[in-house]
């Protein structure tokens, strides 16, 4: 291969990776509004009360709303002992109502107050802080969810992210 032809070849490789870094940069919140992602929560937390880690596992859904400026996100979330033969099983289900979304590296975040049950009763540490971050790569834009609590909800989850996978449609 030539010298130009292989210059020619990165520079169309680096227009290309300059032209899809996305959110990160800040230039495509509006490509992001309505954006609808779903997927799937499979995570263990730390052992928080010396009676075992929690396997936490579930759906979760992110809409992407106000030229990618706001978000609503929503988690159906099963927990039970990873490694205690008293499994201790019950749900929560945590959910953002217009959350303020900010771009990271690679990616964006979602921070705002949850509303979260505990098997179908609001919980005493419904309006903990949560932290989504939808991170993904040049292949995959939207690939991985980390899920980070905060405030009282610490004590529950701990204060590791949850970690998860973006559904490809």
């Amino acid at each position: 291969m030539s010298r130009n032809v292989r210059r020619l070849s990165f520079l169309v490789l680096m227009c290309l990776a300059l032209a899809t870094q996305g959110l990160a940069t800040g230039g495509s919140r509006a490509r992001l509004d309505g954006a609808d992602l779903n997927g799937l929560i499979n995570a263990y937390t730390v052992d928080l009360d010396g009676q075992g880690p929690w396997h936490v596992a579930g759906p979760w859904s992110l809409d992407l709303r106000g030229g990618g400026r706001k978000a609503d996100f929503s988690a159906s979330l099963s927990m039970v002992r990873a490694d205690n033969p008293v499994r201790q099983p019950h749900t929560h289900h945590v959910q953002l109502t217009h959350a303020k979304v900010t771009p990271i590296t690679g990616g964006f975040s979602v921070t705002g107050a949850a509303a979260i049950t505990g098997n179908g009763a609001v919980a005493a540490i419904s309006g903990s802080m949560i932290v989504v971050e939808v991170t993904g790569g040049d292949a995959v834009r939207h690939a991985n969810i980390r899920l980070t609590f905060q405030d009282g909800a610490v004590v529950h989850f701990g204060d590791q992210p949850l970690t998860g996978v973006v559904q490809l449609r």
